[in-house]
């Protein structure tokens, strides 16, 4: 016999409860083990019983869904909560999504609906467990080896994500790829937004940075005290710390180029991976991101400018000594058609490209102006399978060291001319 999908069912109404168990009851892999009217009551059971799904209204009495799904997924991170409502407006979803919900259904739902988004979750969930438990048994999770490393001194990862133009789709990339790390491969994932005026992380993100940014933390860690570092990160629900730009333009000029690498390299004892949002000036502050860096994932879009632009970058990166693995090219929206083809491309700029993100407008601009990834909000969509794709071709994998960085330092003022 399948494993049934035990659920706990949490409405403050009791003929919905009803009504809902009794849809489920006709399910052969669904076991209902248990039902709640308020959230306390909801968070006491689940503690006891150890459902897979937790169907949760969002409206009730006491502790509403919201509040309950944020504690459910601190204290009993196994439970997978859809959530319920009968208001089905973006700010709900957000919300919802932030606090760990997995799925969101608007009332009234079909019996077909119900049942298959609960399976969705469940699997999904199941699937990401079995992937992390077989990765961890085996010794080849990147997690794991990331922890391996640190112990003997090895910091994680840092990937750069860099576009030498700008609406290409460099933060929406950045930070799809820091969630997809962080709930599917199990790695322990900082992102920064290192576009120090002008960051947009914050606003993909729905997170207010207030006085925790870099703008805050540089100084005093030039001051020596790396130990202030957790103080100024931000922890968002998709398991992601987040440390942000600025709010505001000027204060940019207190991060040095100097600042920023210890940032870095502090981030990156304390993490699997560290995934940097570049800022699209190529100046110094960046180029000791770009040193620094394992991987460069370099975005370019089927456009004239932006392949002339990776042209350009490409050759200051030879000269920089960069390691050919080390600087990878990302083609956004590689299925528009644009008039450019993707072959047309890597004759332009004289190697292929690496990997390819498809378009996707409607859940990338509906994602944005909701704040919350589209990553979360829409997992299966192809456009999140192509992250998925590029975060399991990045994360675990170490190129070898650029090395000539520092030696190639003297030839980097005279390389700003191309931009």
């Amino acid at each position: 016999m399948a494993d049934q999908i035990r659920v706990l069912i949490v409405d403050d109404i009791p003929e919905t409860r009803d009504h809902l168990a009794k849809l489920l009851s006709f399910e052969s892999d669904f076991e209902v083990v248990g039902s709640a009217a308020s959230g306390r009551e909801a968070f006491e059971i689940a503690a006891q019983v150890s459902p897979d799904v937790v169907l949760m209204d969002i409206n009730m009495p006491d502790m509403d869904g919201i509040a309950t799904t944020e504690r459910l997924a601190a204290e009993v991170p196994t439970a997978s909560v859809v959530m319920m409502s009968v208001q089905g407006e973006a700010d709900y979803l957000r919300r919802s999504m932030l606090a760990g919900a997995r799925e969101f259904l608007v009332k009234p739902f079909s019996s077909d609906e119900l049942t298959s988004s609960i399976r969705q979750v469940y699997t999904r969930e199941r699937e990401k467990m079995s992937r992390i438990a077989v990765q961890q048994d085996a010794g080849t999770s990147a997690a794991r080896a990331a922890d391996a490393g640190r112990a003997s001194g090895e910091p994680g990862r840092v990937i750069a994500v860099f576009g030498p133009k700008g609406g290409v789709g460099r933060t929406t990339l950045a930070v799809n790829l820091a969630v997809a790390a962080a709930t599917e491969l199990g790695q322990r994932t900082c992102l920064v937004d290192a576009s120090f005026q002008f960051g947009d992380v914050g606003v993909l993100l729905n997170l207010n940075p207030k006085n925790k940014s870099v703008a805050d933390l540089v100084p005093e860690l030039e001051g020596g005290d790396p130990d202030v570092v957790d103080t100024y990160l931000i922890n968002h629900s998709s398991g992601i710390r987040v440390l942000l730009a600025p709010p505001s333009p000027e204060t940019a000029e207190l991060i040095t180029p100097g600042g920023a690498k210890r940032m870095i390299e502090i981030l990156s004892r304390d993490h699997d991976l560290v995934v940097v949002d570049c800022q699209s000036s190529f100046n110094d502050t960046t180029l000791s991101i770009l040193d620094l860096a394992d991987t460069v994932l370099t975005m370019l879009s089927l456009e004239i400018t932006s392949i002339k632009n990776i042209r350009l970058f490409l050759e200051v990166a030879d000269q920089l000594g960069y390691d050919a693995d080390k600087v990878r090219l990302v083609l956004n929206r590689a299925d528009s058609s644009l008039g450019i083809r993707v072959a047309d491309v890597e004759h332009s700029i004289g190697r292929r490209v690496d990997h390819t993100i498809v378009s996707d407008g409607r859940s990338v601009v509906y994602a944005l102006n909701r704040g919350v990834p589209f990553f979360l909000s829409n997992r299966e969509a192809q456009v999140s399978q192509d992250i998925l794709r590029l975060a399991n071709a990045v994360v675990g994998t170490r190129p070898a060291e650029a090395g000539a960085a520092d030696k190639k330092a003297a030839q980097k003022k005279s390389m700003f001319a191309w931009r």
